[in-house]
């Protein structure tokens, strides 16, 4: 089994981040995460503090994939290409997040029947969804519809950024350099202070490492790959000098993520011996396609699952089992919507570009 332009490490670790993230945000939330955490303390603090880094993952594997889709692009350095391309991402992440915000309004709008929770959030306004819609809620101080939208506005934020550095240099041996230097200010300052994590300097650390892990292992010209791989070199051991003053495990679990893709990403789906392997073949590629859905979805789920935790009376008893329950329901029906979502909205709307 092979399938076109999916590759297996990249379909597990989308599929395992966002397992992960889902995960975190159940242990995060409402009463449920509170009586969770009573019957499992353990892993539901572990999921708690460590959870949230499944970001870098992602981060990680958009940069790398960003970087696949827009070397291979030709007339990359006209800026009207440019700016379509940067357009057409835009259309590509709006239809499903514009479906997921309306959802995650209507379920916000139940759960505050029930739910008197800071998770909730205050009634929408226009505004607020407006600015949700341009990716600006963060740069406007606006608190965030779902748990999960900063995401999008940060991934546009960053291809359209990557995009405009094509087109603006004139080798990609000054892109790298250029990127080199973005990485190390993001690792090293920018993303060890709060108030630039609405903005693409934040984050462009791991998302660069996925760029120089795409032309080490992909790009033609082997100049072009002998310093990507040098400079990812100098970048890790930049990493480990400055793991001795601070211990930041994002910057190192980026780091190691970009270098599995550098020996691994290019490993395509093949025929095995086993029947068994074929199915969770097929499991990994099902929830890899999804996984963009599921991420969007997830906080809907978190909000009715409390509601009806609470609703139900459940929440007076502190009944960690149930509570448990209740969150494995809303994982598992997060997935379920998200293959509706998929299929309904996301593909239909990859058709709209310019």
């Amino acid at each position: 089994m092979q399938s076109k332009n999916h590759f297996l490490l990249i379909d597990f670790l989308k599929v395992f981040a966002a397992l992960a993230i889902i995960l975190h945000h159940l242990s995060s939330y409402g009463q449920l995460a509170e009586d969770a955490r009573q019957f499992l303390p353990g892993v539901m603090t572990w999921l708690f503090e460590y959870g949230r880094y499944a970001v870098q993952i992602f981060l990680v594997m958009g940069g790398y994939l960003a970087a696949q889709s827009l070397t291979r692009t030709s007339d990359i350095r006209n800026p009207r290409t440019a700016l379509k391309l940067i357009f057409n991402r835009y259309l590509r992440l709006f239809a499903p997040y514009v479906v997921a915000l309306l959802i995650t309004i209507l379920c916000a709008w139940i759960a505050r029947f029930w739910v008197q929770d800071e998770f909730v959030g205050e009634t929408e306004t226009l505004g607020q969804f407006l600015a949700h819609l341009f990716f600006l809620q963060g740069i406007l101080g606006l608190d965030s519809i779902s748990a999960g939208a900063w995401y999008v506005a940060i991934d546009w934020q960053l291809y359209a950024v990557l995009a405009i550095m094509l087109g603006m240099f004139p080798s990609f041996r000054s892109l790298i350099w250029v990127s080199t230097i973005l990485i190390v200010a993001s690792l090293l300052y920018f993303n060890r202070l709060s108030h630039y994590e609405n903005y693409f300097i934040y984050f462009i650390g791991s998302y660069g490492l996925g760029v120089l892990a795409q032309l080490a292992k992909n790009y033609a010209d082997p100049t072009v790959n002998r310093l990507a791989k040098i400079l990812i070199i100098i970048i890790g051991l930049i990493i480990l000098v400055s793991s001795f003053h601070h211990l930041w495990i994002r910057n190192i679990l980026a780091y190691f993520i970009a270098i599995a893709l550098i020996f691994w990403g290019g490993r395509a789906y093949k025929d095995t011996k086993h029947a068994k392997m074929h199915n969770l073949v097929f499991s990994i590629l099902w929830g890899s396609r999804r996984s963009y859905c599921a991420f969007l979805l997830h906080f809907s789920f978190i909000l009715l699952a409390n509601t009806i935790y609470i609703a139900w009376g459940m929440d007076q008893r502190h009944d960690g089992m149930m509570a448990i329950a209740m969150m494995f329901i809303a994982l598992v029906a997060s997935w379920i919507a998200a293959n509706y979502l998929y299929r309904l909205v996301e593909v239909p709307s990859r058709y709209l570009k310019l």
